[in-house]
């Protein structure tokens, strides 16, 4: 008998998800039928891989692992992109869903994420380390999230066109100093010839 046998190593290690998931909230709703009450579970996820993806979802189950799967694949069907500036957004905006309005601002990197609630869930998520927000009017936690996103949404917009615009003012002021040099070539070239003309005339 070979007692010199090595023993085996299992990999117990897992494989990272895609993306980060966070429950939001989670509520038990009642449905009245002919027979009684019908119990489930409403779930609101945010899920983001904390590198500018982030979405949220919401679905009901008859269990909470239920409910939770399918707002996750609910979430992942309304995922945005954000575009960020750095470490935070590149403008101001405000966004109101509902009876939910939120205002998120840019900040300077080390200023940290000043915001409660399902913005922050949803701003760590999206991978903005520096932002200062406030949400006004309702406190529901899906409308403020789903108004967070819509936030978030316009911002890739806006940094398009804010692209745009940048072009077209480093294409003028190339213009502008090409315009320069050659009005500055042309009067060397006249006050030459003039110097020219006066020695000529001299001698």
């Amino acid at each position: 008998m070979n007692n010199n046998k090595k023993p085996r190593k299992f990999n117990n290690k897992r494989e990272k998800p895609e993306f980060d998931q966070k429950l939001l909230d989670l509520a038990r709703v009642t449905r009245v039928v002919k027979g009684g009450r019908r119990f489930s579970f409403r779930a609101t996820m945010v899920i983001g891989n904390r590198k500018g993806k982030v979405g949220v979802g919401v679905s009901k189950g008859s269990d909470v692992s239920d409910a939770v799967n399918k707002a996750v694949n609910d979430a992942k069907k309304n995922m945005i992109e954000v575009k960020t500036q750095g470490t935070t957004i590149t403008h101001e905006i405000e966004e109101k869903l509902g009876s939910a309005k939120v205002m998120l601002k840019p900040a300077k990197k080390g200023r940290g994420i000043v915001a409660g609630g399902p913005i922050r869930t949803v701003v760590e998520l999206a991978g903005i380390k520096d932002i200062v927000s406030k949400s006004f009017g309702s406190s529901n936690k899906l409308n403020v999230s789903r108004a967070t996103i819509s936030a978030l949404s316009k911002l890739t917009e806006a940094k398009k066109s804010e692209k745009k615009t940048v072009a077209k003012k480093v294409a003028e002021k190339k213009n502008e100093t090409k315009k320069a040099t050659t009005k500055k070539v042309v009067s060397k070239k006249a006050t030459t010839k003039k110097a020219t003309i006066k020695k000529t005339s001299k001698k």
